[in-house]
């Protein structure tokens, strides 16, 4: 067992796995990480399936305190990373000793970075998950939702590998490009949506877990008559004109018109991005989206 004491918790960090499914009906929503490429390459390089519980950790200034001799791997935002002050690649696996103390600079590019052990951390789940979702008070390292704390403690499996490694370059994503986000209309909704695409958006900083707000030059809908199932990427128009697209930690039923969905992988895009970014957005056809989904999930089966 490799276990890490946390010295500095940084803004926000959440343990996170692959979600809780199966209590959508009962209102609790999946949770998960926010950016699932990223949460899975951490993964990945370690030997763990795609859902082992790891750490999300905005905008960096985490620091742990290594107890045992382990592995880590870290993928996802670009910060600074240093063990005992020496630096250490983003995207990659790299051995720890006892004693040593990681720390985590603040991004430079990039929201959110993920930090895997062998394994996966370790936990008790509640509703089958160790996915803290705080608006509920379910999951994480104490089972109530909370973030970590100063002085918790943290432990995972300790791994046998012949070596550092890190992600092939291509599929190191560049979070300072511009490219657009792509959505698949909602039924009924493709003449918005083309309303939509035609302008640009701002991520506004009161974007959370549960959901990313845009402003802009509002969106005018006729209002739904009843409430509907939500899911992840669901764009969703307020009375003000103003769209939200659903996160992780959505709500489970809503009744504001929908105008589309956006890719599940560029949800991940999304989650990376920072307030009062430009975005833009372009529609897509279901058929594509579920073929490059299908070859996500197929690339990190394990």
């Amino acid at each position: 067992m490799s276990r890490f004491r946390v010295l500095r918790p940084g803004p926000l960090s959440l343990l996170q796995d692959g979600g809780r499914h199966g209590w959508q009906h009962l209102g609790v929503s999946p949770a998960g990480p926010l950016d699932p490429h990223a949460a899975a390459w951490a993964n990945r390089l370690l030997g763990n399936r795609r859902g082992a519980a790891l750490l999300e950790i905005a905008l960096g200034g985490l620091q742990l305190e290594c107890l045992d001799d382990g592995w880590l791997a870290l993928c996802g935002a670009d910060v600074p990373i240093r063990l005992d002050g020496v630096p250490r690649p983003n995207w990659s696996r790299f051995a720890v000793r006892a004693g040593q103390r990681l720390e985590l600079g603040f991004a430079r590019s990039g929201q959110r970075v993920y930090l895997a052990v062998p394994g996966g951390f370790r936990g008790e789940p509640v509703l089958g998950s160790l996915a803290c979702q705080a608006r509920e008070g379910l999951g994480g390292l104490h089972g109530d939702g909370s973030p970590l704390r100063e002085g918790d403690l943290l432990a995972g499996g300790l791994g046998d590998f012949p070596g550092a490694a890190s992600v092939p370059w291509p599929f190191v994503p560049d979070y300072r490009a511009s490219r657009p986000l792509r959505v698949v209309p909602a039924a009924g909704q493709e003449e918005v949506l083309q309303g939509f695409v035609a302008r640009s958006w701002r991520l506004s900083p009161q974007s959370d877990r549960m959901g990313a707000r845009l402003s802009g030059e509002a969106l005018r809908l006729p209002p739904c008559e009843w409430s509907q199932g939500m899911v992840r990427g669901a764009i969703q128009v307020p009375p003000d004109g103003q769209p939200i697209i659903l996160q992780a930690d959505r709500q489970t039923v809503g009744g504001y018109p929908v105008l589309g969905y956006l890719h599940p992988l560029d949800c991940g895009r999304l989650a990376q991005c920072p307030a009062h970014a430009e975005l833009r957005f372009v529609a897509t056809d279901l058929e594509t989206v579920q073929q490059e989904w299908r070859a996500f999930l197929r690339f990190f089966a394990c």
